[in-house]
This record gives structure tokens, sequence and C-alpha cells, in this order.
């Protein structure tokens, strides 16, 4: 059974004991989440879809540790003009265990 979830604006995929980095969540290391919009819902050859979201269906989760991404460098040059431009960016995430989906 998996499920796909609209977390923080995102979509991800989830299904039980499957650790995900989804972007930063304000809760603190080792609270539990309730993630209630759910979009689609599969087990086994039963598919289950919202419009735009599944009721009655949430996922459990618990936070594990809040982190940030690689560096993501953006470099913008001109040439013979002596334009250049370099900045660098770091994502925050939070990392979630998906505990168990309730349907």
């Amino acid at each position: 059974m998996y499920a796909i979830a609209e977390i923080a604006g995102r979509q991800v995929h989830l299904s039980q004991g499957l650790k995900v980095r989804v972007p930063l969540l304000q809760a603190e290391a080792g609270d539990k989440v309730a993630v209630d919009r759910v979009l689609a819902l599969v087990d086994g050859a039963q598919s289950r879809f919202g419009s735009p979201a599944l009721e009655g269906v949430s996922i459990d989760a618990t936070v594990l540790e809040h982190g940030k991404a690689r560096k993501v460098i953006n470099f913008k040059m001109k040439r013979r003009k002596g334009f250049r431009r370099k900045h660098g960016h770091r994502q925050q995430y939070t990392l979630i265990a998906v505990n168990g989906i309730q349907a």
C-alpha cells in the first residue's frame, strides 16, 4: 500500500516504513505529524483518487531530524563584459519516517 500526499506544497510518494525528505516543517525532532491531504491511495489492485484530496485518509509520521541539502550554485556570466555573479543556496528539509496509513 502506498499513497501520494501533498506536504508543504510538494507531492510525495509515501509508504509504511519509508524515510522521506520533505520541505521544512514546523515540528521538533521526535514529534508526531499527521498528513491529512492525501491525493491518491493504492492498495494492490484497488486505487482511490481524490478531487483534490481523499476524505478520511491520513498518514502518521515521525519527525527524525532537520537539515540542509547540498549547495546549489547559480553562476551567471556575460562574456567580454566583465560581468560575473555567483550565488549559492542550501534548501532546508525535514526527514520524516512514515509509521502508517489509515484509510
